[in-house]
């Protein structure tokens, strides 16, 4: 048996046909056959144990997102199953092609009420309904593992494969027979050339071209297509504002850019898409439609390489389906050159006064520490070959919002599901993606104690490994789930609720120091840029932990801001000690023009 070539065998060489030479997991009785032939592989494809099934769906839907690549990811049948739901979701909503090798009890116990025995098509068949298929005979593995890796690349999305461990231990079938029933198949997919019609190329210019105050709303899609976008919105004077996903792929230090739109927008991107007449959406369906136009204000188009987006967060006039970059190279001949334009002007302006709010903000008062000043510290910091990971919580506010990426700097998150803790599973598998660049994880005390303090196990048992061993995680401190006891005040005029709010005291940069990394700790403004300098370069990862203040708003960008202010202070005005937040919120209020109350 030891020297026979087990199907298990067979789904690894598959693995690596596809260019996979990583897989992340844990493993469980279910999954045994597929370890033993990892083993026996020699390392490629690489087992990378997470301290969790979760976490390990979360790498890999961190792999997809850094790479481009397929992520992989593998658990036990029962609980190992379904944690990876979490992941795998994550990877639905963001449009990320994984796959999921999920064991089974053997087919002979199946029906019985076997341990752990679930019905994995049924819970798998939501999150993966373009592709989740049980493999019962070994002449289906190679067929079933070639379709959900095409799948996954042709749909971008999560699908899973069902391997029964009776059926992983079977022999493989050295060649198929060429009958009836029996599937042949190839480990091959290459990604279509898809442009618009031109006559509906021609219809989406003449809207652009009838625009006198043109904005871009920039989204994922644009990935590797930020030159082409650049030469558009230049073409038509445009102000240019993008997703939470789009920040990566557009270039933020130009004078033009509005920032992040939506509710953890900036004020400059806020103004644009209220002032414009004419929109132009390239690879985005951000689902913040209220801080859209409002319909029947602006014309659109809109540039989408999937159907099924197009014309759904904004009624534009025409939808072209096609890669952005082929799109927009094929429409920029048709645009009219704008030169000077009033417009133009105004949006730099907006972006100007942006910034400089931003930095008075920044240097607000706050008790102790402002996370705001903490993370815009680290802009002029960055290194130009890191690599970001962004956690969910009041640190996406931050980040989104002060943390300009150099042009090539990669940032991830989990932004449509929005779970929190993957900061540190992102993290690690850009690491062990790209060894020899700096990763810098943002999170906040919530996500750290709800998977990223496990984590850091991971990451002090790998470091040694990495060419550069710097991994800098910042923990926002504020003993406070931040985001939503903000969201209890606006969305329900509620006051903050200690009982769920309140979290327990955790000593993040000490227990750095226990795992054999460096910990650091700073709680006044003045140590802030001293901190991030040592971080950044230290011989070892690093934690630093920031002391911060859970008061500081989270106020979304007028105009859409402006209707939340009364919800807002109802909350606080029944809170004990609303006090400071209140005085916090009417200050930042002031800034955007509120009148006070």
């Amino acid at each position: 048996m030891a020297d026979q070539r087990l199907v298990a065998d067979l789904v690894v060489e598959r693995l690596l046909a596809w260019g996979v030479h990583r897989v992340f997991g844990y493993s469980g009785d279910g999954i045994n056959g597929l370890m033993g032939a990892l083993r026996r592989a020699g390392g490629d494809p690489e087992f990378v144990q997470a301290r969790h099934e979760e976490n390990a769906a979360l790498m890999a839907v961190g792999h997809a997102k850094y790479t481009g690549e397929v992520g992989v990811m593998t658990s036990t049948q029962g609980p190992g199953a379904v944690h990876l739901l979490n992941g795998l979701y994550d990877a639905k909503l963001d449009h990320q092609p994984v796959v999921a090798i999920v064991g089974q009890q053997p087919t002979t116990a199946l029906g019985a009420e076997y341990q752990q025995e679930i019905d994995l098509s049924a819970l798998f068949k939501d999150v993966a309904a373009q592709y989740v298929q049980a493999v019962l005979a070994p002449e289906q593995a190679a067929m079933v593992v070639d379709r959900a890796f095409r799948t996954a690349l042709a749909t971008r999305s999560p699908c899973v494969i069902i391997l029964p461990h009776d059926v992983q231990v079977s022999p493989a079938p050295d060649e198929l027979p060429h009958e009836h029933g029996v599937v042949p198949t190839v480990p091959q997919w290459r990604p279509p050339r898809v442009v618009p019609a031109d006559e509906d190329l021609e219809a989406a210019a003449a809207v652009l071209n009838g625009g006198e105050r043109v904005a871009l709303l920039v989204g994922q899609g644009a990935r590797g297509a930020g030159e082409h976008v650049r030469a558009v919105a230049d073409r038509l004077g445009a102000g240019v504002t993008t997703s939470l996903l789009g920040k990566p792929w557009w270039d933020e230090t130009l004078p033009t850019s509005c920032g992040v739109m939506g509710h953890l927008g900036t004020t400059a991107s806020g103004w644009l898409l209220d002032s414009c007449d004419t929109l132009l959406i390239v690879g985005s369906n951000d689902p913040w439609t209220e801080f859209y136009p409002a319909p029947g204000q602006a014309r659109g188009v809109q540039v989408d390489l999937d159907g099924r987006h197009v014309g759904n967060r904004y009624p534009v006039e025409v939808g072209l389906v096609g890669d952005a970059a082929e799109t927009l190279t094929a429409l920029l001949p048709l645009l009219r050159e704008r030169e000077g334009s009033d417009w133009r002007s105004e949006v730099t302006d907006r972006v100007r006064s942006w910034h400089d709010l931003a930095q008075e903000r920044a240097e607000g008062p706050a008790d102790p520490l402002s996370p705001e000043r903490v993370v815009r510290a680290l802009t002029p910091r960055l290194p130009g070959d890191a690599q970001v990971s962004v956690d969910v919580g009041s640190i996406t506010y931050w980040y989104a919002r002060h943390l300009t990426l150099p042009p090539g700097v990669p940032a991830h998150l989990s932004s449509t599901l929005a779970s929190m803790g993957s900061a540190l599973p992102y993290g690690l598998a850009a690491k062990l993606h790209a060894p020899d660049r700096p990763v810098v994880a943002l999170a906040g005390d919530g996500a750290m104690q709800m998977n990223g303090v496990s984590e850091l196990i991971t990451v002090a048992h790998r470091w040694r490994e990495w060419a550069d061993p710097r991994f800098v995680v910042l923990v926002l401190h504020n003993r406070d789930l931040a985001e939503v006891t903000w969201e209890q005040r606006e969305t329900e005029g509620d006051p903050r609720y200690d009982a769920s709010q309140t979290l327990p005291d955790f000593p993040y940069a000490a227990y750095a120091d226990l795992l054999g990394l460096t910990g650091i700790r700073v709680e006044r403004p003045e140590d802030v840029d001293d901190a991030w300098d040592r971080a950044l370069a230290a011989d070892r990862p690093v934690v630093l932990e920031a002391v911060v203040d859970p008061d500081v708003p989270l106020l979304p960008p007028f105009p859409g801001g402006r209707e939340k202010l009364d919800s807002f202070r109802r909350g606080l005005a029944q809170e004990d000690d609303g006090d400071h937040a209140r005085a916090l919120l009417d200050e930042q209020a002031r800034q955007e023009g509120a009148d006070p109350q």
